[in-house]
């Protein structure tokens, strides 16, 4: 069972609107922020509040919670005597900027609850060893093992037939990139954009009927009450169109999972952008469609991604990321052979059933600790 303070029907995994997964909804009433501001005191706000609910309502209905994104409740969980797992993807205090006095003070508040809930967890899991060290890194003080458990794709979901059509025009294309992350300005998509300008201009293809040959689509999750994703959006189509290639590159916002696995069965290689990312599901997903990577050489791909063989680690720059896709421009075989080698490492190292056995082990030696 999920429980979440919102649930959006029409932005949402399939497995949680179509009765696979029980989700039950509390607090979709408080803010989001005010005016802009304080997102984190409302974002923490909710979680208290779903928190108290379950306590409140369904507490004896289950033996382990796993919590994950915000740890601060996790000592009232504890009080009322249930089983805490906290799934770290990344500490939430490196997640902002502390630019104003004020910012700072109100941070303060903020990083201490959070470190207090962390406390209160009977098992701490990591999803990489990245985040691991970044997670020992940020709360020096706190005496306690962590366990790397990399997340898993239903790979179930790419296994079905390919449907339909994409609707989008790709006559005389003959290299596709694919990117696919929320529209986010941490997920550096605009790095995704500049490396095709950059692409085109090493190349001299100056006119329209030679840049026709390369084009990328931009796929990104999109959240119709988060401002930062309309914010974004916005500005990336403007970048392309200040680039002049806003006809070389397609943006799609939240496609379903048939299209996105149309996109990955159609596409030459998968530029995934973030720095440091804390772990990466779509390099996974890439791979197992027998995709390879250009993905940027820190955090969460250092330990999916093969260089050399399953992709590209790259600087996260222009240059060496326009250089890794040139190579897929230049030879045409070099996408089958990766994405075979690619697609072999992911189905042994990250499929759903280690993930499921490890999760478990997790929970049944909490159980046998009673």
């Amino acid at each position: 069972t999920i429980f979440t303070s919102h649930h959006e029907p029409h932005h949402c995994f399939i497995e949680t609107k179509n009765g696979q997964l029980d989700v039950i909804t509390s607090g979709d009433g408080i803010p989001r922020s005010c005016l802009g501001r304080f997102r984190a005191f409302w974002a923490y706000l909710r979680m208290f509040w779903l928190t108290i609910f379950f306590i409140w309502r369904h507490k004896d209905e289950y033996d382990v919670v796993v919590s994950d994104l915000i740890s601060a409740p996790l000592f009232l969980l504890k009080m009322s005597g249930q089983k805490c797992v906290f799934y770290c993807h990344h500490p939430d205090q490196l997640l902002t900027k502390r630019e104003s006095l004020l910012k700072k003070v109100y941070r303060f508040f903020i990083d201490f609850l959070e470190e207090f809930g962390l406390r209160y967890a009977d098992v701490i899991l990591v999803n990489s060893k990245y985040t691991k060290s970044v997670f020992h890194n940020t709360f020096k003080t706190m005496n306690v093992n962590t366990r790397v458990l990399y997340p898993s794709v239903n790979f179930s979901a790419f296994d079905k037939k390919i449907t339909g059509n994409l609707d989008i025009k790709l006559d005389n294309v003959e290299t596709l990139f694919l990117s696919i992350n929320r529209y986010e300005r941490k997920k550096n998509l605009n790095l995704a954009i500049e490396s095709l300008k950059e692409l085109y201009d090493a190349n001299n293809l100056n006119d329209a009927k030679s840049r026709k040959k390369i084009h990328l689509i931009l796929v990104g999750g999109f959240d119709p009450l988060n401002v930062e994703n309309l914010e974004h959006y916005q500005e990336l189509t403007a970048l392309a169109r200040q680039l002049d290639i806003e006809e070389n590159v397609t943006f799609l916002r939240s496609p379903s999972d048939e299209q996105k696995q149309h996109l990955l069965h159609s596409c030459t290689a998968v530029i995934y952008t973030p720095e440091n990312e804390h772990f990466g599901i779509v390099p996974l997903e890439a791979m197992y469609m027998r995709r390879p990577v250009i993905a940027a050489n820190s955090g969460g791909p250092m330990e999916t991604v093969i260089d050399g063989e399953t992709g590209f680690l790259c600087e996260s720059n222009v240059v060496a990321f326009s250089q890794a896709m040139n190579k897929f421009v230049r030879d045409k075989s070099l996408s089958r052979e990766m994405g075979i080698r690619g697609h072999e490492r992911v189905t042994k190292k990250f499929n759903f059933q280690t993930f499921q056995s490890e999760l478990s082990d997790v929970i049944s030696g909490l159980l046998a600790s009673e």
